[in-house]
C-alpha cells in the first residue's frame, strides 16, 4: 500500500456515524481547525450531529442498510463534499474491512487501522489463532472454520459445559449465547446464527469455555505509523447486562499495580502481533486470578471517556494526529494515571419491561452541567426524536475524582440531576445500580445485574407527604409562572385576593392505584395544604428546573416536569411519577393489559416458536422480534392455549399490533 495514501494531513473530515459518537468526533475535529461533514438518514434529518457539522449529506431511507451501512453512498458523500478523510466512530462500519479498503481505494484517509489489520483482528476465530502464536493467554475454545452442527457439538463436548457460543464477526453482545448443557446447544446456535447474520452479515460461530463469575477487563491501546505502540491503562467493564456494558470505570479497582502492568503488557503484545496503527481495545476476561484474551476491537470504544479523564489525553485528537501521519506525542513511561473515572450509559429503554427500547419525542432534556468533575457526552437534545431504527443510547454521564468512592458519589449526583422525559429511560435503574452497596464494594461479576435485577428495577416508593405537597406546588408554580408571563396584574399572582380565602382540591394517583387527595387553601393570609386532618403552611420559590418548597419552615429543593396530567418529581426521597386526576372528570384512558401479546415497538418477526393450538406454560416463548438490532422474545403471559398467531416470519409490524392470542387455561 502507498503510505502517502494511508496517512497524510487533511482539512475536511467526514464522520461516518450518527448520535453521540458523531457529535463527539465533530467537536474535537472542529477544535483542531478541521471542516466537518455529517451524514444522515431520512429519520435523522433534524438530529443533533447534523446541526453540529459544517455540512451534512442525506444518504437514504431510515433503515441502516440503506443509509449508514451503504458504503457506496458514504464514499459518494465524501466525494461530493470534498472530504479527504473518514472517521468511522463505533458501531455501523467502524470495524468493516471492506469499508476501510473502499476508503483507501477512493483516495480517502481512513481514521483507523488498515483493512489487513481489521481482517487479522476483527475475526474472533482468526485473532485467537494469532494470539496463541504471539503467546497471549487464551480461554480454551474452538475457533475453526468448520461450522456444521456435528463439529460444533463435538467441540462443545470437548471443552466442557458451560460454554459460550458467539459470532466470530460480532460485538455488543449480538449473536452470543451462554449454553449450560448439551440439549441447549442446537437451539442456541440457530438463534445466535440468525442474530449474527442480521447484525453483521456473517453467521460463523466460535465456542469458548464460559468462565463463571467472570470480570471484564480491557486495555486501551493506540499505535502510530512510526512503530510506536502504547497502552493507556485498563478499564473495568464488569457491570453488564446481556453481554452489553452498562457501567465502565478506569482504572480497574480489581487489579493491583503488578497485575495492571501484566495485562497492559499482554495488550501491547496482542496489538504488536499485527503492527497495529490507530486506536483499539484489547479485551480480557478474568476469573479473579488470571486474565484471558477475548477479542480486539479495532476502533474507538463507547467507554473511551474514562480513559481520557484519567490520562488527560483526547483519544479522538490522537486518532486524527495518527491519521495525519504524526508520531504519538508521548512515550509509554510518560503516560500518567491520575484519579478514577466512572461512566454510565443513558439509554431510551424501560428497565421494568425487560429493557424494551422506548421511542418518541424527547419533551424534556435536563442533564447536569459539566462542572465539579462531571462530563456529559450526548447525541440528543430536547425536541429530538428517538427512532426505532438505531441503537437506543442517548448520552453518557461520566465522573472523575481523585478516588473511586468520590467518583461514584459524583456520578450518582449527576444521575440524580438528570431528567429526560417524553420517552422512558434507564436513569432510575442506573441510580439504583450505582448506589448498590456491592457495587461500591466492587463485589461484582458480569452476572451481577441479572441476579440483582428485581432489586434494581423495583418500583419507586409510594409518594409521601412531601411528594403530594410537591405535586400541588409544581402545578401552582407552573400556573403562576405562566400567569406572570402574560400580565403584571396582582390578580394573576398566586394566592392574591383582597379579602377572604379560597379552597382548591387536587387528587393524584400512582399507576392505577387509589387516588390521594390534598386541599389547597389560599387567599388572604398564608397559603396552606391539607392532607387529611393535617394542615401545613407552605411557600414556593421558583428556580431553574424546579422550585424550593418550604413546608412548616423546612425548605426542600424539588425538580419537576409536568406533561399534561403526568407529573415527574425529584425530591430528597427519590424520583416519583404521579398522575394528576382530571378535576373535571371525563378521563378516557385505554389500559392495555399485560396479557396482550403485541409488538412493543416497530420490528420484524424473525421466528415463530410455537404452533397454534399448542398448550403453553406461563413464560413459554411464542415468537421473536428484531427490534433496534436486538432480538426480543415475546412469551405467554399465563398458562393456556395458543389460540392464534397473527403474523409470519418476515412481517414488519408496527408498535401495538396484536401478534398472538393466548386463551387462559380453564376458560
Amino acid at each position: 500500500m502507498d503510505r502517502s495514501k494511508l496517512y497524510r494531513r487533511f482539512r475536511t473530515l467526514l464522520i461516518a456515524n450518527r448520535g453521540e459518537i458523531a457529535c463527539r468526533a465533530i467537536r474535537t475535529a472542529r477544535a483542531m481547525g478541521l471542516r466537518t461533514v455529517a451524514i444522515y438518514s431520512e429519520a435523522d434529518r433534524e438530529a443533533m450531529h447534523v446541526a453540529l457539522a459544517d455540512e451534512a449529506v442525506l444518504l437514504g431511507p431510515a433503515r441502516a442498510r440503506d443509509s449508514y451501512l451503504n458504503i457506496e453512498r458514504l464514499i459518494e458523500a465524501a466525494r461530493k463534499t470534498g472530504a479527504e478523510a473518514v472517521h468511522p466512530g463505533y458501531g455501523f462500519l467502524s470495524e468493516n474491512a471492506e469499508f476501510a479498503q473502499a476508503c483507501y481505494d477512493a483516495g480517502l484517509v481512513f481514521v483507523g487501522p488498515t483493512a489487513e489489520m481489521m481482517n487479522a483482528m476483527g475475526s474472533k476465530s482468526g485473532s485467537k489463532a494469532l494470539m496463541e502464536k504471539a503467546g497471549v493467554p487464551l480461554v480454551p475454545g474452538y475457533h475453526g472454520e468448520a461450522q456444521d452442527e456435528a463439529t460444533l457439538a463435538k467441540a462443545a463436548d470437548k471443552i466442557g459445559f458451560p460454554i459460550l457460543v458467539k459470532a466470530s464477526a460480532g460485538g455488543g453482545g449480538r449473536g452470543m449465547r451462554i449454553v449450560r448443557s448439551a440439549d441447549e446447544l442446537a437451539p442456541a446456535i440457530v438463534s445466535a446464527k440468525r442474530e449474527a447474520k442480521a447484525a453483521f452479515g456473517d453467521d460463523r460461530m466460535l465456542i469458548e469455555k464460559y468462565v463463571d463469575n467472570p470480570r471484564h477487563i480491557e486495555v486501551q491501546i493506540i499505535g502510530d505509523s512510526h512503530g510506536n505502540l502504547l497502552s493507556l491503562f485498563e478499564r473495568e467493564c464488569t457491570l453488564q447486562r446481556r453481554h452489553q456494558k452498562v457501567i465502565e470505570e478506569a482504572p480497574s479497582p480489581t487489579l493491583n499495580a503488578a497485575q495492571r502492568e501484566t495485562v497492559c503488557a499482554a495488550a501491547r503484545k496482542a496489538a504488536g502481533a499485527v503492527n497495529y496503527v490507530g486506536a483499539g481495545t484489547i479485551e480480557f476476561v478474568s476469573d479473579g486470578k488470571d486474565v484471558f484474551f477475548i477479542e480486539m476491537n479495532t476502533r474507538l470504544q463507547v467507554e473511551h471517556p474514562v480513559t481520557e479523564l484519567i490520562t488527560g489525553i483526547d483519544l479522538v485528537e490522537w486518532q486524527l494526529r495518527v491519521a495525519f501521519g504524526e508520531a504519538l506525542p508521548l512515550k509509554q513511561d510518560e503516560i500518567r494515571l491520575n484519579g478514577h473515572a466512572v461512566e454510565a450509559r443513558v439509554y431510551a429503554e424501560n428497565p421494568t419491561k425487560n429493557f424494551m427500547p422506548s421511542v418518541g419525542r424527547i419533551s424534556t432534556w435536563r442533564l447536569p452541567a459539566e462542572t465539579g468533575g462531571l462530563r456529559i457526552d450526548a447525541g440528543y437534545r430536547e425536541g429530538d426524536t428517538v427512532s426505532p431504527y438505531y441503537d437506543a443510547m442517548l448520552a453518557k454521564v461520566i465522573a472523575w475524582a481523585p478516588t473511586r468512592d468520590v467518583a461514584i458519589d459524583r456520578l450518582n449526583r449527576g444521575l440524580e440531576e438528570s431528567d429526560v422525559r417524553g420517552i422512558v429511560t434507564n436513569i432510575p435503574f442506573l441510580s439504583a445500580l450505582m448506589t448498590h452497596p456491592k457495587v461500591r464494594a466492587n463485589a461484582i461479576d458480569t452476572g451481577f445485574i441479572e441476579r440483582e435485577l428485581a432489586v434494581l428495577t423495583a418500583a419507586a416508593p409510594a409518594p409521601g407527604e412531601l411528594e403530594l405537597c410537591a405535586a400541588v406546588a409544581a402545578i401552582v408554580n407552573e400556573e403562576q409562572q405562566a400567569a406572570q408571563a402574560e400580565t403584571n396584574s396582582p390578580w394573576q399572582t398566586f394566592g392574591w385576593q383582597p379579602v377572604g380565602r379560597r379552597q382548591r382540591s387536587f387528587a393524584f394517583r400512582v399507576g392505577h392505584g387509589p387516588e390521594q387527595k390534598i386541599i389547597l387553601n389560599y387567599g388572604s393570609g398564608p397559603s396552606t395544604l391539607m392532607i387529611g386532618e393535617r394542615e401545613l403552611a407552605f411557600t414556593i420559590a421558583a428556580k431553574d428546573g424546579g422550585f424550593d418548597l418550604t413546608l412548616d419552615g423546612v425548605k426542600s429543593s424539588v425538580a419537576a416536569v409536568i406533561d399534561s396530567h403526568e407529573l415527574y418529581l425529584r425530591t430528597r426521597n427519590g424520583r416519583f411519577d404521579l398522575h394528576w386526576v382530571d378535576p373535571f372528570g371525563g378521563e378516557s384512558e385505554e389500559h392495555v393489559g399485560e396479557d396482550k401479546i403485541a409488538a412493543p415497538l416497530p420490528g420484524t418477526v424473525v421466528a415463530v416458536l410455537a404452533e397454534e393450538g399448542a398448550k403453553l406454560e406461563k413464560g413459554a416463548p411464542i415468537l421473536t422480534l428484531e427490534v433496534m438490532k436486538m432480538e426480543q422474545t415475546l412469551r405467554a403471559p399465563y398458562a393456556g392455549v395458543l389460540k392464534s398467531i397473527k403474523c409470519k416470519v418476515g412481517d414488519i409490524v408496527q408498535e401495538g399490533i396484536e401478534l398472538a392470542v393466548v386463551e387462559p387455561a380453564g376458560e
